[in-house]
């Protein structure tokens, strides 16, 4: 590399990619409890070649690491997650797409082929293991080997990275933004999958303004869709500006409907502009609708609308209140936690219902080491909080709760996640209990090398 060059921070140390596919038996250094058995997957940006152009962190291609319990024993195996766009650049041993798909700055090659990285998320749902990024189908992995075995065509088309299942039915839901035939569109399509599989629904509306959507919300009776102004142009694209940038001055808008109804139906509600990357959980009582959010006040990792460089902000979990009986149609807002944070977690089988446990990744991605720090546990019943801080230069992932057993209480489990060890420069999977975050982690499995930073991760069960 040329030294003169920028080194891009999301391509070194920690965030710099790890191009080998590798089988590992790991080193235990505690004791894995006797209850814990199943999988891990965790999915992230990994790209295979350096990139054509300005390289976005969410622009990587997909890489599923794996880490398989079994009685007290952790297995490890990562594996590229082979999209088109994976298999066309491997073949010519070369970047050829742009940035988040960018055609302007791609190889004229592969004018009109799908740059999908498929980079997200890893949804275990009616018998299938899905990698997803929501620019595109949920793409199909072998839940063992983790061979990609393409894209699921019934959904006809792109799908959130962050579907929500209801533990009540086992039905899927989830919907697709910038969904239209034209490029950074504002058609947003809301989906259902029952729990046998079946794609059961798929419409369209449209929203107030093309946004990346990345999350919403989802309680037994409503789904909620933020339309926050993290706003995609082509018009920006076509003078050389950055496909989605921060436009504050379109302020912030949430849908509501109920589940069942038509996508006529959906009521805008309004607040200040902000930005949300995922909220934590939302339920209904009543005539109320909750939903608690990490929210940021201005969108991070991305420009302002006139290519200037963006704020780097932080995220702290605030309360959002819609009351469907009032006459106004402003969204309630309550600070909840003041610890700057990501990747908010609870125990998904009060997912769309009242709850009390969250868990999330304390830190900024504006400093230095752009990682976390440390892992907070929330107890929303009385305020509570307990954090555990990892040792100076270390990084965790997203913490993600895996229940003792089905009917345990709500919060009694285990909370797991990677952890980045700066001085050694390689990771670790660490077992936490979920109760008793502040005591450390109970269980460490030792990896011979790195996991870069990625995104999410959840959790199968054996058998």
């Amino acid at each position: 590399m040329d030294g003169s060059k920028r080194i891009d921070p999301y391509l070194s140390g920690n965030f710099a990619p790890v191009r080998s596919e590798d089988d590992f038996v790991l080193k235990i250094a505690g004791e894995i409890p006797a209850g814990l058995n199943g999988a891990f997957y965790r999915n992230g940006p990994n790209p295979q070649f350096d990139p054509i152009d300005d390289y976005h962190w969410f622009s990587g291609d997909g890489m599923i690491h794996g880490f398989f319990v079994d009685n007290g024993q952790v297995s490890y195996r990562n594996r590229y997650v082979r999209t088109p766009k994976w298999g066309l650049e491997n073949a010519a041993g070369r970047a050829l797409f742009g940035t988040l798909g960018n055609p302007m700055k791609s190889d004229p090659s592969v004018a009109g082929k799908d740059g999908g990285v498929a980079n997200t998320n890893i949804v275990w749902h009616a018998g299938r293991l899905m990698a997803l990024e929501e620019g595109h189908p949920p793409l199909e992995m072998d839940p063992v080997s983790l061979e990609s075995r393409g894209y699921l065509d019934q959904y006809r088309g792109r799908v959130t990275a962050h579907p929500k299942i209801d533990p009540e039915t086992g039905e899927m839901v989830w919907f697709g933004y910038s969904a239209g035939q034209a490029p950074l569109n504002a058609t947003v399509s809301y989906g259902t999958t029952d729990a046998s599989g079946k794609v059961t629904r798929r419409d369209d509306f449209e929203a107030p303004y093309c946004s990346m959507v990345h999350d919403f919300m989802v309680t037994r009776r409503h789904v909620l869709f933020p339309i926050l102004p993290l706003v995609g142009s082509l018009q920006r694209v076509m003078a050389g500006g950055a496909p989605f940038a921060w436009e504050p001055d379109k302020g912030s808008h949430v849908g509501v409907m109920a589940r069942g109804a038509g996508v006529d139906t959906i009521r805008w509600f309004q607040t200040e502009a902000c930005y949300v990357f995922h909220p934590m959980n939302a339920w209904e009582e009543g005539d109320k609708i909750f939903a608690d959010v990490m929210e940021y006040p201005t969108a991070p990792l991305f420009p302002n609308a006139d290519g200037s460089r963006g704020e780097d902000s932080k995220a702290r979990l605030v309360r959002w209140t819609f009351d469907l009986a009032a006459p106004s149609n402003q969204v309630g807002r309550q600070p909840l936690d003041d610890l700057p944070g990501e990747f908010p977690r609870f125990d998904e089988r009060r997912a769309g219902l009242s709850y009390r446990h969250g868990w999330f990744a304390v830190g900024a991605v504006e400093s230095e080491e752009r990682g976390f720090g440390a892992i907070a546990h929330v107890d929303l019943s009385n305020g509570k909080r307990s954090v555990y801080s990892f040792a100076a230069g270390d990084g965790a992932g997203e913490p993600i709760f895996v229940p003792r057993s089905a009917d345990a209480p709500e919060g009694d489990g285990w909370v797991i996640a990677t952890v980045y060890r700066g001085a050694e420069n390689r990771s670790d999977l660490v077992i936490f209990d979920a109760q008793d975050i502040e005591a450390g982690p109970i269980a460490t499995a030792q990896m011979p090398r790195r996991v870069p930073f990625g995104f999410h991760g959840n959790w199968r069960s054996a058998g």
